[in-house]
Formats: C-alpha cells, structure tokens, sequence
C-alpha cells in the first residue's frame, strides 16, 4: 500500500507556496502522494482564500522530486477537456512523470457549478464526463485525432508535445451508484465515497464489481481510500490494505474541531502540518 496526502485548495491551504512547502514537507516525511481538492467555492458562506489547484501543483512540483500528485479530484464537466489536456501533459512533463489525474462528476453542484451558471443535471454531466475523457485520452496521445459526440467536437488536429509517460487516471464516485465504478473500470484506478466508512466489509464488493467490468482484472489497477490517522495510534482499518493500494489521510480542519458554519481561513495549521511530518502510519 502507498500513502498519501489529501488536502483541501482553500483557507489554510489557499496558497500555493504553502503547499509547496508542505508537499516538501510530505516528501521528507515518507509519504508517496500530495493530492488537492479542486473548489471554486466550497459552500455559500465560504470566505476562504483559494488556490487554483493546477497552479498550486506546478509549485509543488517544482519544491519535490519524488511523490506523485494531482488533483483529486478535478469535476471534468466544469472543465473545457482541452484545456485540461494541455495543463495536465504541462504538468506531467514538468514533474518527469508523477502525475495522477483523478476526475468525476465534482461536488457540492450547488456552488462548484449553479453558481457560475454551469450544468448541475448529474446525467449530462455524466455525458459530458464521459466524451471529456475520450477527448483527453486522444488528444495526450501525440497523433492527429478528431472527435464528435453530443457535447464536444474537435477538428483533426494533433496535440503536441506528448506525455513523457502515461498519465493514470482515477475515477470517483459515490457507493452504490454502479454507473462511476463502471466507468473506473475503463481507467487506472478507482477513488470510492463510502457511505458506511472505509472497511475491508465496506470496501470487498466495490473491489469485486470494478473487477467484474475490467477487461483484463490481472492488469494494474488502483484502490484509492481516504480517512484519518493517528500517528503512534489508530492507523488503517484492518483488511483494508488487502483490498486498497492507496490509502490518503485527510488533512482537512475538519479533523481539528474546525465548525464549518465559520468557515474562514483561521484554521489550526501548526496542528495539520504535525499531522503530515509525523509521516504515514505504515
């Protein structure tokens, strides 16, 4: 199993020279990942700072040279999937190979898309998730590729420059609503919400259904679960790493008695920065 970092992009952390240092921090440390949240606004009484996560994951890039990051995840049916694929082959090249693109449907839709006046309708941001991936994956590919579907369409052209390697791509989505875990199955990994918590009960017919719609189940394939910590104390769920390969600690003030009514950028930071130097609860 690898452990990694699972970090807001706002308040305490809505600077990205903060996240830099905290991802060398990461690395020091032993961690394998430093993944962000991607959040225009969080809540519509959100008077945090935010950060732009792909700005903020080209400074982290730059302060580390080993741990893999990426935003985790990115709402793909926000995001014009060009664009997107010019700023994640960028970044890929930039850091020698170490990005991991998560994508999804993206929440809250409330104040992530109604209000900039964005899709909140869950099927056509499906639809719209579902061609942004075919865009991405023919446009990283280097050769001449066009496209046209329902929402997107691209005349012949080629994307250059290329990836340097291949950019895995996790998939999110929220247990027992099967249609995200069999669009996981297409990918490289899977990032399950999971209503009843991370367990290995929890987490077993998840596992056994992406394995059902996978058309190789030997292939490499991540489980990438989330949850907390103590260092020196309760550390993963038992069972969980036979079925996980990720497990991500939650760096969020939620942790810390942080009252989401005031939500602000007064959060207990030297308390979350102890929490990522302690290191992995390996």
């Amino acid at each position: 199993m690898k452990y990694g970092l699972h970090l807001p992009n706002f308040g305490a952390f809505g600077n990205a020279r903060i996240l830099a240092g905290l991802a060398r921090d990461a690395e020091d440390a032993g961690w394998d990942g430093f993944f962000l949240w991607d959040h225009l606004l969080f809540c519509d009484w959100d008077l945090n700072d935010h950060v732009d996560p792909w700005v903020a994951l080209t400074a982290i890039a730059a302060a580390t040279e080993r741990i893999a990051l990426g935003p985790l995840v990115t709402p793909l049916p926000r995001r014009q999937p060009w664009e997107l694929a010019r700023q994640s082959v960028s970044l890929q090249n930039f850091s020698n190979g170490r990005l991991i693109l998560g994508v999804g449907l993206g929440e809250p839709t409330e104040w992530d898309f109604r209000y900039f006046g964005t899709e909140t309708d869950p099927v056509i941001r499906g639809e719209r998730l579902d061609e942004g991936l075919s865009v991405l994956t023919g446009l990283w590919s280097g050769r001449e590729f066009r496209f046209t579907g329902k929402h997107y369409s691209l005349e012949p052209m080629t994307f250059l420059p290329a990836p340097v390697g291949p950019i895995p791509i996790w998939v999110g989505g929220s247990w027992p609503h099967r249609r995200p875990f069999r669009r996981a199955a297409r990918f490289d990994g899977v990032v399950p919400m999971l209503q009843a918590g991370v367990s290995a009960a929890s987490l077993q017919p998840v596992v056994a259904y992406v394995d059902e719609h996978r058309a190789d189940p030997a292939a490499p394939f991540d489980v990438v679960v989330s949850g907390t910590t103590e260092h020196g104390g309760p550390g993963v769920p038992e069972g969980v790493d036979g079925l996980a390969t990720w497990w991500l600690e939650d760096i969020s003030p939620l942790r810390f008695g942080w009252d989401w009514p005031e939500l602000s950028n007064d959060w207990d930071f030297s308390a979350l920065r102890n929490r990522i130097l302690a290191g992995p609860p390996r």
